[in-house]
């Protein structure tokens, strides 16, 4: 970051002003973008669902280009479009919207069209004495019809109705995960987009690092000029500079390995090729104006991975209907409506006494079909169904249990990251402040160079604390929103700046 020195004299204050901004304001501005994958708008898990059902997956993004600095909405919209699971999961919603065609179409007649062509040769006994010299006739009949087959569902006593709702609910249910789906790509991505942020900041905080190593050898160098330090003192300062180039060295690393796992994230090649946007100078998030038992219920509504076991139980609920519902009869109605055309003769001498027929047939009736003993399936059909009931239920308890905890962990983290972010700053002026009065002093022979080696080590830990502080608190706070399924939503995030509210 440019101007990232800081003195004793900068005020903490200030610093928190220019701090970057947090990952949830990120993905709030962000979110009417980052849409590739029917995330624009999460109103409901309706209009997900619909969005899944009516778009074809997202074409693959191949590659981006290496000298354009990407903001994070966009990385997420290129995780969205790549990654596999988030395509598996928009597959999946495409077929529950797919199935629950099928359901509905129970509902409606079924009509086919039939042709019919053939020859059939038969034997017929017949008297000898009343015309038949061998004792039968040989009847060849070929025929010809073309007709229209009606079959409907009159009723069924709910096994429609139930085959709908389960449909419905596993639809909603595949929505619902394909959101989840999508909000875990997007937490993976801004993880990756501040874990490169922090990386080129430590870097930055590393060439201070080297500055302020070279001034400290260069004092001692200026002393052992004047007399007034030995050469030993020299060479554990040459010895820390060149230490301070090392960490220069390994931090450069960094920034290229984040950016390698950045493009990995984001499911293009790997490779160190990219750019990022820095973050706005916004402040960043220090408070939770919500109580943690307001962003637990938050997050039982909001969750989408556990609306999609609510949605399974709504299944499995019309799916122990559809299993009792087989204990009752089924009335069916059908009809066909064609016309057959016939041409029968017989192996006699003479004239063909059978004559040709050529009429419209038709056939109507009403069925009833009552099973009245299959061996106990129907009964092991309800048992499994009521048990798959049950173990729903006892998934919904360990999903909200786990919410639950989640919740609270990613609240502690966020608190703690924040008080460390703030122990950190306090930190860095303490020890900005003391290296500048140990140069003087040294300078002015009042310490020796110990004395100001051990306070420029201090200033390099502060530095590269506050950098990792900073880090958490933004990370931390993506993980809070993540954790109460707020992620990808437009509203306001979790984790507000101080005087600031949602």
């Amino acid at each position: 970051m440019k101007g990232f020195e800081i003195s004793g004299k900068h005020d903490a204050r200030a610093r928190r002003l220019l701090a970057p901004v947090c990952a949830a304001l990120l993905l709030l501005a962000g979110a009417s973008r980052a849409n590739a994958q029917c995330q624009g708008k999460l109103s409901s898990l309706d209009v997900a669902a619909d969005c899944t059902a009516r778009n074809n997956t997202p074409t693959l993004k191949a590659d981006i280009d290496p000298n354009k600095p990407y903001s994070l909405e966009e990385l997420i919209d290129v995780a969205e479009s790549n990654n596999p699971r988030a395509r598996i999961a928009w597959e999946s919603a495409k077929q529950a919207a797919g199935r629950l065609g099928i359901a509905r179409s129970d509902y409606y007649p079924h009509l086919a069209a039939l042709a019919l062509g053939g020859d059939q040769r038969a034997i017929e006994p017949w008297p000898k004495p009343l015309g038949a010299p061998n004792g039968y006739f040989l009847v060849d009949a070929p025929i010809a019809e073309s007709a229209v087959e009606m079959r409907y569902n009159v009723y069924d006593f709910g096994r429609r109705a139930g085959s709908v709702e389960a449909s419905k609910a596993l639809r909603l249910a595949a929505a619902a995960v394909f959101q989840r789906v999508n909000q875990e790509v997007a937490f993976r991505v801004v993880t990756a987009y501040f874990n490169l942020i922090t990386a080129q900041e430590r870097l930055e905080a590393s060439r201070q690092i080297v500055k302020t190593a070279q001034t400290t050898q260069d004092a001692a160098e200026a002393q052992l000029a004047n007399g007034r330090s030995t050469l030993p003192d020299v060479l554990n300062a040459r010895a820390a500079t060149a230490q301070a180039n090392y960490d220069l060295q390994a931090s450069i690393g960094g920034v290229d390995t984040a950016r390698v796992v950045l493009r990995e994230t984001i499911g293009v090649e790997p490779s160190d090729a990219i750019l990022v946007e820095q973050p706005t100078s916004l402040p960043l998030p220090a408070q939770v104006v919500e109580s943690t038992a307001s962003l637990v219920d938050k997050a039982m509504q909001q969750r989408p991975d556990l609306g999609a076991i609510s949605e399974q139980l709504r299944a499995a609920n019309a799916a122990l209907k559809i299993a009792k519902a087989e204990y009752l009869p089924t009335v069916h109605f059908g009809g066909s409506a064609g016309q057959q055309a016939l041409w029968p003769s017989l192996n006699v001498s003479g004239p063909n006494p059978l004559g040709h027929a050529s009429e419209p047939v038709w056939s109507v009736g009403v069925t009833v079909r009552w099973t009245i003993f299959d061996g106990g399936q129907r009964r092991s059909e309800v048992l499994i169904a009521d048990s798959k009931r049950r173990e729903v239920q006892n998934e919904i308890r360990e999903k909200e249990d786990a919410i639950g905890r989640e919740v609270w962990t990613a609240y502690v983290q966020f608190r703690t990251a924040v008080r460390q972010h703030e122990a950190s700053e306090t930190l860095l002026t303490s020890a900005s402040t003391s290296y500048d009065a140990s140069l003087d002093a040294y300078n002015y022979g009042v310490k020796n160079l110990v004395d100001l080696v051990a306070a420029e080590n201090q200033l390099a830990q502060a530095r590269l604390a506050t950098v990792q502080s900073r880090s958490a608190v933004r990370i931390d706070a993506a993980n809070l929103d993540y954790a109460t399924g707020n992620l990808l939503r437009q509203q306001p995030p979790v984790a507000q700046p101080v005087g600031k509210k949602p």
